[in-house]
């Protein structure tokens, strides 16, 4: 599908079999306030704006150079408040949620309960977050209720992100934008979803994710920043429900908020199609994926705060 621009607004559709070139020219433009700056590739547009002069070019540019060469399906959704920036790319496009779809159970448990839980919650929600339990989720998914369980996508504003009909939670279809949006909740001084006392809970949890499930977005973060991550990962079956293009391969999603000190951002990369050659271990889809979210995590980062991140060499690869 061509991409169509209106307004400002990009409505993109991204094949690794589009006719447009993998990549062009950034393009950018000025208003009164901000620099708004686009560049496509794979059919889609990254489309980044600042207020900070040159930081747009700067990475639509780098963004655009990290996803290019990637043989996986990618989104994106960057905000910083500091500088007010914002990055997308394809950025409304559905992803099977796995394990980032257990930040929207925990804002629902927030929001029908809030920090007043039984231990037995707390235990629960800890588990859910840090360790990333999967019998943990559904717990307090059974708990809760779709219903409940809506009325915090509703009340957040996530309007794209849709609950899978046959409530397998890894299976919700979220949006990087969504996502992001959740994260500019979780760090905004807005009481209008959940106060302050349960924003912090919420965000202490993030926060204390185990260190090997510390991976994806915070490559190559400030190292004084405090980071709250959650990720996901998910191999789909090779029967049952999928989508036809889908051979088994991996879905492997992260988020993450950086605050302390001067920071204020957030950063959500969602990728899918992330193949296991045959005759390989599994292991080669899931580091694959992991490289991408790295990849362009670690250019955001420097892009966004240079003094402060090491140079990116793409070229590296990184050891876990």
């Amino acid at each position: 599908m061509a991409s169509k621009v209106t307004l400002g607004v990009v409505v993109a559709a991204v094949s690794t079999s589009a006719v447009a070139p993998a990549a062009t020219t950034t393009v950018s433009r000025e208003t009164r306030h901000k620099i708004f700056a686009f560049q496509r590739i794979k059919g889609g547009l990254v489309e980044c704006s600042s207020a900070k002069p040159g930081l747009a070019n700067l990475l639509t540019r780098d963004i655009a150079k990290s996803l290019v060469s990637r043989d996986s399906r990618a989104s994106l959704a960057l905000y910083d408040r500091t500088t007010r920036t914002s990055c997308t790319y394809d950025a409304d496009k559905h992803y099977d949620s796995a394990s980032i779809v257990k930040p929207i159970i925990l804002g629902a448990l927030l929001l029908e309960k809030g920090v007043d839980l039984s231990e037995g919650e707390q235990g629960l929600a800890r588990e859910m977050i840090v360790s990333s339990d999967n019998d943990a989720m559904y717990t307090l998914w059974e708990n809760l209720g779709r219903k409940r369980i809506q009325k915090f996508l509703d009340k957040a504003g996530m309007k794209n992100t849709i609950l899978d009909e046959e409530d397998f939670m890894g299976l919700t279809q979220v949006t990087a934008r969504d996502q992001a949006r959740l994260l500019e909740l979780l760090t905004a001084d807005d009481n209008s979803v959940l106060n302050a006392e349960e924003r912090t809970y919420f965000l202490s949890l993030m926060h204390d994710v185990q260190k090997d499930q510390r991976w994806g977005t915070p490559a190559g973060a400030p190292p004084d920043a405090a980071v709250q991550v959650k990720n996901g990962w998910l191999q789909r079956s090779r029967t049952g429900r999928m989508d036809p293009w889908d051979r088994g391969d991996w879905k492997v999603n992260s988020m993450s908020a950086f605050t302390g000190r001067a920071y204020d951002y957030g950063l959500v990369v969602l990728t899918e199609n992330n193949r296991v050659p045959e005759g390989e271990s599994p292991q080669v889809g899931w580091d694959y994926g992991m490289d991408t979210v790295e990849r362009v995590a670690k250019a955001i980062h420097h892009d966004l705060y240079p003094d402060r991140t090491p140079r990116v060499s793409q070229a590296v690869k990184v050891d876990r």
